[in-house]
């Protein structure tokens, strides 16, 4: 049996718009068989280890997202199996403004989401951190 994601909003939960969509899932089910696919922190690093966009939260994102893409292309999955991301941001109102790029990726197909303000991430030039979860059918 192949894995059936489901993503829904709960009856009496106020639903963040970005972008003009849902900006996260509240609830994202998994079941079936298949893979899931656990990716770690991305940072806007270049092959190089540098950062990429210092000072630029959109630039940032923009090399962010493309790591991401690379690492669920390993994997075998694509933006649409993505059910799980916890993002992780130095300056939230910069993040907001840059509602666009999350949506280009995530398209309708949003998972649950949560995001959390830190003072610091790997290294002083760094604005932003996404890990993953994505379920793959076998």
């Amino acid at each position: 049996m192949p894995l059936h994601v489901e993503r829904f909003q709960p009856e009496g939960m106020n639903v963040r718009i970005m972008a003009g969509q849902p900006a996260y899932s509240h609830v994202v089910t998994v079941s079936g068989t298949g893979t899931l696919v656990f990716i770690a922190g991305q940072l806007a690093r270049d092959i190089d280890g540098n950062c990429v966009g210092v000072g630029d939260m959109r630039a940032q994102m923009e090399q962010t997202f493309a790591n991401l893409t690379r690492c669920l292309e390993a994997a075998g999955a694509t933006w649409a199996d993505v059910v799980k991301t916890n993002t992780y941001v130095t300056n939230y109102d910069e993040y907001a403004k840059c509602a666009d790029v999350r949506a280009r990726y995530f398209g309708i197909a949003t998972p649950t989401s949560t995001t959390v303000v830190v003072s610091r991430l790997a290294g002083p030039d760094f604005m932003i951190e996404i890990e993953a979860v994505a379920a793959v059918n076998g």
